[in-house]
């Protein structure tokens, strides 16, 4: 014992110590308040299986705060997760093309509509196409329709009057609102830069082959692909039609969103009115 501490350079003492008591034992920490807490966890994560920590902490202390009580660490949450296998396999993937440098996001609600379309593929074969316009500030979806065929110019101006109607209540903006689309056919139509006019919008285009000049439509066509359409089984159009009214809900008054502070579009918007 005397040699080992001599090489050591520590007290002998020191060492009989630490080899006289049992040994600490290792493992992931935990508490017995976690209990609870593990079980609504597993609730929120059975039903939104591709939520990672952070969206689960804020569906977790939004119910926590319903019901009068303390909320709680999102480290805390990820800790709980870790421990029972329920956290999403972490992303490695490498973004490919240009960088880009522009502002999408607006600062205040009302200032620039992005407007975009998806396809949803189906079981059987079919093919459901959703026309969407969504507010660059508070990231609600104002608007949206959808066909089995394809998206038109008609679809595109009954867009932008529903949405005009349900931001103002009125035929034209009381301000001009900026349009951001892509360079569809549908958006590029005469009909639609006159109808665009009457309603008080500025039509504003992305440059060609730069979808990430519409990020802010890029990233809900890719939030409502994979935290809705994934999984979901979609045998057929018929499905897909019935379905979509309860998704956009969803994502207007659930969603936690980590441009909002974590807060649903809604949430967003009641807070900053």
């Amino acid at each position: 014992m005397k040699a080992v501490a001599d090489t050591l350079g520590v007290a002998r003492s020191n060492l009989a110590e630490r080899f006289a008591k049992p040994p600490r034992p290792r493992g992931p920490y935990r508490k017995p308040e976690d209990l609870p807490l593990l079980a609504l966890i597993r609730e929120i994560v059975d039903a939104r299986p591709t939520y990672g920590y952070r969206r689960v902490t804020a569906l977790v202390n939004r119910k926590l705060r319903g019901d009068g009580k303390p909320v709680v660490n999102a480290k805390r949450v990820l800790r709980i997760m870790r421990i029972n296998g329920l956290t999403l396999a972490p992303h490695t993937a490498q973004r490919q093309g240009r960088t880009h440098d522009g502002v999408v996001v607006a600062l205040r609600s009302n200032v620039r509509w992005c407007s975009d379309h998806l396809e949803l593929h189906c079981r059987d074969g079919a093919v459901v196409r959703v026309l969407f316009a969504i507010d660059a500030c508070d990231r609600e979806v104002i608007a949206w329709s959808a066909t089995t065929g394809g998206v038109s110019g008609e679809m595109v101006r009954d867009l932008m009057v529903a949405c005009v109607e349900r931001r103002f209540g009125a035929t034209r903006t009381p301000h001009a609102v900026e349009w951001l689309s892509d360079n569809g056919s549908a958006y590029i139509a005469r009909e639609t830069a006159q109808i665009a006019t009457a309603l008080g919008l500025h039509l504003a285009f992305t440059p060609v082959r730069s979808p990430e000049s519409n990020g802010i439509s890029e990233a809900f066509v890719k939030t409502l692909k994979r935290d809705y359409a994934r999984v979901t089984l979609l045998p057929d159009a018929a499905t897909v039609l019935h379905l979509l009214p309860g998704w956009f809900e969803d994502y207007n008054t659930v969603h936690p969103h980590s441009g909002l502070r974590m807060l649903s579009p809604r949430e967003f918007i009641a807070q900053s009115a």
